[in-house]
C-alpha cells in the first residue's frame, strides 16, 4: 500500500515540470492577453495559446502518438485538410469586386510578394534549410493559413513559430505598414484622390472563380488545394442559390476548424520545439518580409503610374499583403490622413484580395521547386 502510495506520488507531472514549460506557459499567458485584452487575431491566437499551455504539461500524452492534440494536428493539419477548408470560408467571405473593376491591382497583389522571396534569401543566409527558408518566407504574405498548410508540406517542426509570428505580424499591420508607407510616398502621393470604381456585373463575377482556378491551378498545381477550395466558396456566394452552404462555409464550418488548427498549431509549441536560436530568428525575419511586402506593392505602384494614364494612389500597393481586409483600412487611414476627401479602402481591398491569391501561389510554386 506505502509503495503504491509512493508510485503515485513520484508519478505527479509536478515532478517532470521543467523551466521550458513554464517559459512557454508565460508566452502562452502573453499571448492570450493580446488576444483577450487587445484583440489581436482572438479567433486563432485564444485556442493557440491554450494549445501552448496544455501542450506544455507533463505526462499527459496530448500531444503523443494518439493523443488528442496529435489528433487535431494530424489528421487535421499534417494531412493538410484543415488549411483548404479555412479557405473555402474566406472564399465565401471574399468579394471579388474591387479587383474585377481594376485588374491592374492584380499585379500590386503580386508585387507584395517581394516580401516572400526577400525573407526566403536573407533565412537561407541566416544558415536555415531551404525548406526552412521557404516557410519562413511565406510569412511575409501576412497569411496564417498558407503559412500552416506551407510548414506542414515542408518544414513542420518550425509550424508553431511562423504560424505565431504569421498571425502576430498580421495584427501589427497598422504599426508595420504606416512607417514604411510614409517613407516610400511623399504627402502629395497620399492625397491622391483616385477616380470611381466601375460597376462589376454578377456574370463577372460568377465567371471570376472558375476562370482564376483554371489560369492559376493549371499553371501551379501544387496550388490547388488553396486554390480549388477558395474559388469554390468564392462561387457558392457569388452564384446566389447556395445560401446555405454559403453561411456554412463563413459560419459554422469555419469556426469548428478554426478551433481545431489552433489547439492543433499550439500543440506543436513545446519547450523542445519552440525554445531555440531559430524562433528568434523567425520573428525577426518576419518584420523584414512584411516590411518588404508593403514596400515592394508600393514601390511598383509607382512604377505603373510612370507608363500609365490612369494613376493609382501608391499607398494601395502596401495593402497587397493578404492580412485581409486590415492592410485595406490601414492604407484608407492613412490617405485619409493626408486629404480628409480621400476614400482609398475599396481601391485598396483590390490589391488586399489579390494578395491572398498571390500567397498561396508562391506556396504552391515553393512546394513545386523544393518538395
Amino acid at each position: 500500500m506505502l509503495q503504491q502510495l509512493t508510485d503515485s506520488i513520484a508519478g505527479l507531472g509536478i515532478w517532470q515540470l521543467t523551466a521550458g514549460n513554464v517559459i512557454m506557459w508565460v508566452i502562452s499567458f502573453a499571448l492570450m492577453y493580446l488576444a483577450i485584452k487587445k484583440g489581436v487575431e482572438p479567433l486563432l491566437l485564444v485556442p493557440i495559446s491554450f494549445g501552448i499551455f496544455a501542450a506544455n504539461f507533463p505526462l499527459t500524452g496530448l500531444t503523443g502518438e494518439g493523443g488528442l492534440f496529435y489528433l487535431f494536428f494530424h489528421h487535421g493539419i499534417e494531412t493538410e485538410l484543415i488549411p483548404p477548408l479555412i479557405f473555402l470560408g474566406l472564399g465565401a467571405m471574399t468579394d471579388f469586386g474591387p479587383v474585377l473593376a481594376n485588374p491592374k491591382t492584380l499585379i500590386l497583389g503580386a508585387a507584395a510578394q517581394l516580401g516572400v522571396y526577400a525573407a526566403f534569401f536573407t533565412a537561407l543566409l541566416f544558415g536555415f534549410t531551404i525548406e526552412e527558408a521557404a516557410t519562413i518566407g511565406i510569412i511575409g504574405g501576412a497569411d496564417g493559413p498558407t503559412t500552416i498548410y506551407l510548414s506542414a508540406n515542408l518544414a513542420p517542426h518550425l509550424m508553431g513559430a511562423t504560424s505565431v509570428a504569421a498571425y502576430s505580424y498580421m495584427a501589427l499591420v497598422p504599426v508595420i505598414i504606416p512607417p514604411v508607407a510614409k517613407l516610400l510616398t511623399t504627402k502629395k502621393e497620399r492625397a491622391m484622390v483616385m477616380t470611381g470604381m466601375r460597376t462589376v456585373s454578377k456574370a463577372e463575377k460568377i465567371l471570376f472563380p472558375i476562370l482564376a482556378s483554371l489560369v492559376i491551378i493549371l499553371l501551379v498545381p501544387q496550388a490547388a488545394p488553396l486554390m480549388a477550395m477558395f474559388m469554390l466558396g468564392n462561387l457558392f456566394m457569388e452564384s446566389g442559390v447556395v445560401e446555405r452552404l454559403t453561411n456554412v462555409s463563413r459560419n459554422e464550418l469555419m469556426n469548428i476548424v478554426t478551433i481545431f488548427l489552433g489547439l492543433g498549431v499550439g500543440s506543436t509549441m513545446s519547450a523542445e520545439n519552440f525554445l531555440n536560436p531559430k524562433t528568434i530568428y523567425i520573428f525577426i525575419l518576419g518584420v523584414v518580409a512584411f516590411s518588404f511586402a508593403a514596400a515592394g506593392g508600393i514601390l511598383i505602384a509607382k512604377l505603373m503610374n510612370v507608363f500609365s494614364k490612369n494613376k493609382v494612389n501608391p499607398l494601395i500597393g502596401a495593402a497587397g499583403v493578404s492580412a485581409v481586409p486590415m492592410a485595406a483600412r490601414v492604407v484608407h487611414n492613412i490617405g485619409s490622413e493626408a486629404n480628409p476627401q480621400n476614400y482609398l479602402l475599396m481601391h485598396a481591398m483590390g490589391p488586399n484580395v489579390a494578395g491572398v491569391i498571390g500567397t498561396a501561389v508562391a506556396a504552391g510554386a515553393f512546394i513545386m521547386a523544393i518538395k
